[in-house]
């Protein structure tokens, strides 16, 4: 693997060309073939690999040091664990996007990882292919699932929007601009666009997600998009 000041100078020179800046990413997992073999895959793909760590006390310092914009985790690590991690760094690094590699298919591990913050879960079982266009999907900010585990996260959040529901008969609605700026995060759009498209400050943007977090009782950004998207506000008029 190049060493960092490497990565540096070559990015450096990509942007002064005009070309497209590789995505900094940091890989976890605890099995070191795997995480080199995935390493070289990613530098060849383009990416550019700016830490790697087997633990989760590794994961935290590494990340906190390196700022990464895309984190590929497994679970299984030595604590503390996938999971717990994705959720320390998402509070400290709302931007980055986090996608899920496991052997694990269980119900509980995809639904806390994804309850933790996580944009996407893949099995390792799947193509090395699959596996590279996952990691390229994630980087582009797009929920990204292994076909049978899809259905399975659209079930719990279908069981979340009625509880939802439930909850806002007896609740506060949602106010117009929280409503407004629903309809955007079910678009697609990342909180500084929507912040542009509102005139607004992106910390505005932030206060209104998390009220409405708390009103239909959601725990991160990517159950917003799903309820909202659950809910039709992606087709909504502008």
């Amino acid at each position: 693997m190049r060493a960092l000041s490497q990565r540096s100078v070559a990015e450096a020179e990509a942007e002064a060309a005009g070309e497209t800046r590789a995505r900094r990413v940091m890989l976890v997992d605890d099995h070191p073939m795997w995480l080199e073999a995935l390493s070289d895959e990613l530098e060849a793909d383009g990416f550019m690999i700016v830490a790697t760590a087997q633990t989760g006390r590794e994961a935290l310092t590494r990340a906190r040091a390196t700022k990464p914009e895309v984190m590929v985790v497994d679970l299984q690590i030595p604590e503390p664990d996938g999971a717990t991690c994705i959720e320390i760094l998402l509070k400290e690094f709302p931007a980055m996007l986090v996608l899920v590699l496991s052997a694990s298919g269980e119900r509980d591990d995809v639904l806390r990882a994804i309850k933790a913050g996580a944009k996407g879960y893949l099995l390792k079982s799947a193509p090395p292919e699959e596996l590279l266009e996952g990691v390229r999907r994630t980087a582009e900010g797009d929920a990204v699932f292994t076909p049978g585990l899809a259905g399975l996260v659209l079930g719990e959040f279908r069981r979340m929007v009625t509880r939802a529901e439930a909850h806002n008969d007896m609740g506060p609605a949602l106010t117009s601009r929280e409503i407004e700026v629903l309809r955007l995060v079910a678009k697609g759009l990342a909180y500084r666009e929507i912040a542009d498209r509102l005139v607004v400050s992106h910390r505005t943007v932030q206060n209104h997600v998390q009220n409405v977090l708390r009103k239909l009782q959601l725990h991160n950004r990517v159950e917003l998009a799903l309820y909202a998207i659950e809910q039709g506000y992606h087709e909504a008029e502008e």
